[in-house]
């Protein structure tokens, strides 16, 4: 159980003379994340962080409905995308979907467009990236 507290208070976790415990989201995500590789339950996973299966999947429906954010994957190349720059007067559609059919990221006065059938994976590293921290 020691080796269990020790664990838990360095993901953050908070653990009170009582027993009870205040998980930051970070710590909830990382579970929830762990729940999703292959081969992977959550009865194992709830295990090894000492909780009970059920909190652990109530805390996925966090997930599932936006409320928890789950950590991004670590890729291990660099991944790129084409850029094109252009003046906004100059700009030509692409041609294999129409304007209202694309997947559109807008963060300030950057706008990224994507063809619908964009992986989700690839769309969430250019998410990821554009939150990434700046030089």
């Amino acid at each position: 159980m020691c080796a269990t507290n020790s664990f838990l208070k360095s993901l953050g976790v908070e653990i009170y003379a009582s027993g009870h415990r205040r998980w930051p989201d970070d710590a909830k995500a990382r579970a929830v994340a762990e729940t999703l590789e292959p081969g992977a339950t959550v009865n194992a996973v709830a295990g090894r962080y000492g909780v009970r299966p059920n909190q652990l999947s109530a805390w996925r429906r966090l997930a599932k409905h936006g409320q928890l954010v789950l950590p991004a994957e670590e890729i291990g190349e660099p991944v790129f995308a084409p850029l094109v720059v252009c003046d906004p007067a100059e700009r030509n559609e692409p041609t294999s979907a129409t304007p209202e059919h694309m997947i559109r990221i807008i963060r300030g006065a950057m706008q990224i467009e994507l063809s619908p059938d964009t992986p989700a994976d690839r769309i969430a590293a250019i998410v990821h990236a554009l939150e990434a921290a700046t030089c």
